[in-house]
């Protein structure tokens, strides 16, 4: 073997080395690069999971759409304020206010408003997340007309009731429990419930925590999942669902005291024994298609129907459709 060619040698085995020593050196920057990316993401959904279960004093709202990356990007990482949204409004009907307490001593605000005539039973209405129940006097305004009790509830923390933190749906079935002792206490069994967005899904807990027996339910619009409520978030900022819908709900399991991955709208309507009425709007953006189906397809028996309004958003169906909304309703209450 001449010189040139254990120059070759020594040079591709010095290449090699150098090769094998960059390889480990890559793989150690790949590491610590994903372990960072790994805290960020708990840190950015840790504040948001604080965030979005908080309420806070009136803040100015934007449109997402009005937002550049940049300030989507940030929106995301430190998530959004909450604002506590009052009551603008009260029944044109004759009402009463009425209060409970909660175990833990929060007061929880309520209209009743009592049927002129012989009433043929009580329906109690449950607003979504960041509302109030002044948001259901029409839903109310109608059934009263056709002979129903009505009862609209404000749950914690938002309206005239106490309180700053939301559970999103778990914990708020006690409000839901309380309403329903206290219309019982009247005499009253032809009781129906209807929620809407998230009060539907405290509707659909509460009858499978509580064992309830209502009449019927309505639920409008409810999400499927508090996975799949977190992933719409991020989708209508422009941003993958994941991982941040993943690490959010591990959040705010730990935050508010319950695992979040179990908090599934498609699990408690299971445990429905009655009529159900489920209402959805086709162009909405916040409750997909897909969950909708899963969530109606769960719904045990044959005494249920799923209603598509298919110019309407994640809003009031009445407003949006009152033809169409007053026939369902009139049909579904027996009329």
């Amino acid at each position: 073997m001449n010189v040139y060619q254990r120059l070759g040698i020594n040079y591709h085995m010095n290449e090699t080395h150098q090769h094998k020593r960059r390889l480990p050196s890559l793989l150690r920057w790949i590491l610590w690069a994903l372990i960072v990316q790994f805290i960020l993401f708990n840190i950015s959904s840790a504040i948001y999971a604080h965030r979005l279960t908080h309420f806070y004093k009136q803040v100015e709202t934007e449109n997402p759409a009005d937002r550049n990356i940049f300030e989507k990007t940030w929106k995301l990482f430190t998530g959004p304020r909450q604002s506590r949204s009052a009551s603008d409004a009260e029944p044109v009907f004759s009402f009463e206010n009425i209060q409970f307490k909660t175990a833990k001593g929060l007061s929880i605000a309520g209209w009743y408003g009592p049927a002129d005539t012989l009433a043929r039973g009580t329906v109690i209405f449950l607003h979504g997340i960041t509302g109030n129940k002044s948001f259901l006097i029409d839903e109310a305004h109608e059934c009263r007309s056709w002979g129903y009790n009505v009862l609209l509830l404000d749950l914690r923390g938002h309206g005239a009731s106490e309180g700053s933190l939301t559970s999103i749906g778990v914990r708020e079935t006690e409000e839901l429990k309380l309403a329903w002792d206290y219309i019982q206490a009247k005499g009253e069994k032809n009781i129906y419930l209807y929620g809407v967005s998230m009060g539907a899904v405290v509707v659909a807990r509460a009858v499978a925590d509580w064992k309830l027996e209502p009449a019927g339910v309505v639920l409008d619009m409810p999400f499927a999942s508090l996975q799949s409520y977190l992933a719409n978030k991020a989708r209508t900022l422009g941003f993958p669902s994941q991982p941040f819908a993943f690490f959010t709900t591990f959040w705010i399991g730990i935050q508010r005291g319950y695992n979040g991955y179990r908090h599934q709208t498609t699990r408690y309507v299971k445990k429905l024994d009655c009529p159900v009425l489920m209402q959805w709007g086709a162009r909405d953006g916040f409750v997909l298609r897909d969950e909708t189906e899963r969530i109606y397809e769960a719904i045990p028996g044959g005494n249920k129907k799923l209603v598509i309004y298919n110019e309407a958003r994640h809003e009031s169906f009445l407003n949006k459709d009152p033809v169409k909304w007053r026939i369902e309703m009139e049909g579904f209450l027996g009329r």
